[in-house]
């Protein structure tokens, strides 16, 4: 049993490694204690992800309430049209169409930043590349042939890879903005940076409340502790 335990931790994290071997990830500055940054990533969301991706485990109610924001004002300002506070964040595409247009249907972002990681997601939206061959015109420099468009590339601009030659492979080894977006590369940096805030959130919304309950529990299980060990000394003292 402990030899089989043994092999799926060493598969996982080989696949793990595997997946991002030789690339360095992007770090990203997670704050869920700002609201600001929270809602602005909703918003991102909102406008640029919703369409394909949902993130079906979330209710605009339960957003609304933990970024302490007006339900009318967020529905007005944040959640799309016609939505009602009570909504889950469905996305509006069907699989069929995503999966004739994508070849596979959007997943559910309810729990990526949990599976990949900030930084992962961090640098995943901002490695999008050209590569007139590629399906869509454009790869990614941490998910390679990812069937996603870059949805982002007015706001960043459109990046063209440098690569060279490891052990008969080529590898991108970084990227160069060709053509500038709307947004300046320290403001697209924030922007990315909001709509990945709002993923870790969404990953665990009660992360905060979990931290702070935590000191409480730490001190009750040292309380027990500490009143078990007197109990045992106590029992034990007539025996020894």
């Amino acid at each position: 049993m402990k030899k089989f335990i043994t092999l799926i931790i060493t598969l996982t994290l080989s696949f793990g490694a595997a997946a991002t071997e030789g690339i360095k990830l992007q770090h990203a500055s997670i704050d869920i204690t700002d609201n600001e940054s929270l809602l602005r990533g909703a918003h991102h969301f909102v406008k640029y992800c919703l369409g394909c991706h949902s993130i079906k485990y979330m209710r605009y109610k339960r957003i609304a309430q933990d970024l302490d924001i007006d339900e009318k004002k967020f529905l007005k300002e944040i959640a799309p049209e016609g939505a009602s506070i009570y909504d889950q964040m469905h996305t509006a595409m069907n699989a069929h169409d995503s999966t004739k247009w994508f070849g596979t249907q959007p997943p559910d972002l309810s729990l990526i930043a949990r599976s990949r990681g900030a930084d992962w997601l961090y640098s995943y939206l901002k490695g999008f590349y050209l590569e007139p061959k590629a399906p869509l015109g454009v790869n990614n420099v941490v998910f390679p042939d990812v069937g996603m468009p870059n949805v982002l590339w007015q706001l960043q601009g459109q990046q063209e890879s440098v690569v060279k030659m490891v052990e008969g492979k080529q590898v991108v080894e970084q990227l160069i903005l060709k053509e500038p977006g709307t947004l300046s590369p320290k403001e697209f940096n924030a922007w990315v940076n909001d709509l990945v805030n709002f993923l870790v959130y969404v990953g665990e919304p009660v992360q905060l409340e979990r931290q702070s309950m935590g000191k409480y529990v730490l001190f009750f299980l040292f309380m027990l502790l500490t009143i078990a060990y007197l109990l045992k000394k106590e029992y034990w003292k007539d025996v020894l």
